[in-house]
């Protein structure tokens, strides 16, 4: 994908090349004159209408987790989450080995552990994730969706930002349907912790299992607030904020 760096900003078609702003930039591409009717009828373009096909369906899948935990999201996410989550249901799509080729879909595809591994580790802020956020490593519990860690000292066990004087934390147990779409999340309290040198234990157990069919979702999600005469507010919109996928099964 060519990308314009001179000092001249163009949008739109000029000579059949389509320039277009995106956020890493204004970046060209060359501009088709094949007819979309064309595409949707003429037998040449099949593998093109197929290949279509199961893009949708991907994005589609992203969107249902997405909005499974939007809540979370809320408090941790990137410009670029939409993307990075089509890349791996994209690949998750390629496990369903049922369907034929057109109609392949996370929704069979999930069902390989290799499937589920990818999306396990899956960090909605690529800016701020949890591997470089939290130094100390903490245990899950399947039966009840707990993530726990023991002797935490926040002042040495937490990459902060500056300005950062609390940490809260939360977990997530979220059922998500890929064939109907529909998802029930469930979230622990959350807990906030002083950043200073104190030595703590930390136990998220989410409500109750949450409701419905599907595949289980788990999350961890770590925010950063600054008080300021007894109230906490975040900071930059959650530009340092972590949530990652923990487990899924």
């Amino acid at each position: 994908m060519a990308r314009q760096t001179g000092l001249i900003k163009l949008r739109g078609t000029l000579d059949n090349v389509n320039f277009y702003k995106t956020q890493d930039g204004v970046l060209a591409r060359m501009s088709t004159s094949i007819d979309a009717k064309r595409i949707a009828t003429d037998p040449a373009f099949i593998r093109t209408r197929e290949n279509g096909a199961e893009f949708g369906s991907s994005a589609k899948a992203g969107k249902v987790v997405r909005a499974a935990l939007r809540p979370l999201l809320l408090l941790a996410s990137d410009g670029s989450v939409v993307s990075r989550m089509m890349k791996v249901m994209t690949s998750i799509k390629n496990y369903d080995v049922t369907s034929s080729r057109g109609k392949r879909n996370v929704a069979a595809g999930i069902n390989h552990p290799a499937a589920k591994e990818l999306l396990k580790g899956f960090n909605f802020n690529e800016r701020s994730n949890l591997g470089s956020v939290l130094a100390k490593s903490f245990s899950f519990v399947q039966a009840t969706g707990e993530v726990s860690i023991s002797d935490i000292i926040p002042l040495n066990d937490i990459a902060f930002p500056s300005g950062a004087t609390h940490a809260t934390f939360q977990s997530g147990w979220a059922k998500v349907d890929f064939v109907s779409g529909a998802s029930d999340l469930q979230l622990s309290p959350a807990i906030s912790l002083l950043i200073d040198e104190t030595e703590q234990n930390i136990s998220l157990i989410p409500a109750s299992a949450p409701t419905g069919s599907g595949i289980d979702v788990y999350v961890f999600c770590i925010a950063f607030y600054q008080e300021m005469n007894g109230v906490q507010y975040p900071l930059k919109n959650g530009a340092f904020n972590a949530l990652s996928i923990v487990e899924i099964q």
